[in-house]
């Protein structure tokens, strides 16, 4: 079961990535912000299970940016 809740987070961050490099999704786009945000939720929330401290920073920060990221991007709607 943990491989495949790992190669699921990889999967959602990896889809954002390549669709953002192929010009397919932009990065402010809150398709793109809930892969990372979700994805990298997932990660943390194992590594953490797992212990693995390194892993937590990284995919703790990333969640929180991509969150940040969401809430911009709702707020910014707002504003128009």
């Amino acid at each position: 079961m943990g491989i495949i809740v790992q190669v699921l987070g990889s999967l959602l961050i990896l889809i954002g990535f390549v669709f953002s490099q192929l010009g397919k999704l932009k990065t402010t786009s809150l398709n793109y912000l809930l892969l990372n945000a979700i994805g990298a939720l997932i990660l943390g929330i194992d590594a953490f299970i797992g212990k693995q401290w390194g892993f937590v920073l990284l995919e703790g920060v990333w969640s929180i940016v991509a969150i940040q990221g969401i809430f911009k991007y709702f707020n910014k709607k707002e504003v128009k």
